[in-house]
């Protein structure tokens, strides 16, 4: 049994775990580790659990795996998570060109300590019984409600991500309030299977679906608040076809330690 040192981050309330794996001693094969040191009670405790590896060809790759232990698709709180862990060892300076699930993302680290992150563009939005589905390098359901504070948001959830049409692959599902110029947003998480306090991707969507929704199009800010902070989406649309999309929120060291296996 050898001891590793790990590093815990979060982005809105979205916790992570983060490894150093650039000399390749975690295996990314181990499921059960994964769901091990996620566990909140029998290990560190995360929403999901991030690998920085070498890569030629860009500062670093992004693995990133739902607490379930399956290798995730791509998270955008997470994103943020492991730029700022980048720049904290000094991996890189205020950007970064990183690989991901999805592909290529850069990033930018504001003066304000907010962490700029470029997502995939998206060129198709479903509609389906009043709600809208997508993928912004995740799955997403988005479904606007009325009392969202109220809203039973792990039981509504699971009713959907486990219906014949998404059981397969699972979606995550985002039901969505307008509040202000923005929208108040509860995510139910695939692969963590509950809900949780932000989701990045689950953001973007809401912003993206909502635009298709209302109309709006060419440049655009838009406001989303998550039960763990504030987001903002920025992102272009011209057509059917968003471009530019950015997700910008903070990023914060939380604690590093040791855990051993």
């Amino acid at each position: 049994m050898a001891a590793y040192p790990f590093y815990k981050y979060q982005g809105a309330g979205n916790d992570f775990i983060l490894f150093d794996n650039r000399t390749g001693f975690f295996d990314r094969n181990n499921e059960a580790l994964v769901r091990q040191l996620c566990d909140r009670r029998f290990g560190i405790g995360g929403d999901g659990l991030m690998l920085l590896q070498s890569i030629d060809g860009y500062d670093f790759e992004m693995v990133y795996f739902n607490a379930d232990g399956g290798e995730g698709s791509m998270c955008g709180n997470g994103g943020r998570c492991i730029v700022a862990f980048a720049r904290d060892i000094r991996l890189i300076d205020s950007e970064a060109d990183f690989l991901a699930a999805d592909g290529r993302h850069h990033a930018r680290i504001a003066g304000n300590g907010l962490i700029h992150l470029k997502m995939t563009d998206v060129d198709k939005i479903e509609q389906q019984a009043g709600a809208y589905v997508l993928n912004t390098g995740s799955p997403h359901y988005v479904q606007e409600v009325n009392d969202l504070a109220a809203f039973p948001v792990v039981a509504e959830g699971q009713k959907i991500r486990y219906n014949d049409t998404f059981r397969a692959q699972g979606i995550n599902v985002n039901f969505v309030q307008p509040e202000g110029a923005g929208y108040f947003v509860r995510t139910y998480e695939r692969g963590v299977e509950d809900e949780t306090l932000a989701c990045g991707t689950g953001a973007t969507a809401v912003a993206l679906a909502m635009a298709y929704k209302t109309g709006k199009s060419g440049d655009t800010q838009t406001p989303i608040r998550v039960a763990g902070g504030q987001l903002n989406i920025q992102f272009r649309r011209q057509g059917d076809e968003f471009s530019e999309v950015y997700l910008v929120g903070p990023a914060q060291f939380v604690f590093k330690g040791e855990v051993a296996w």
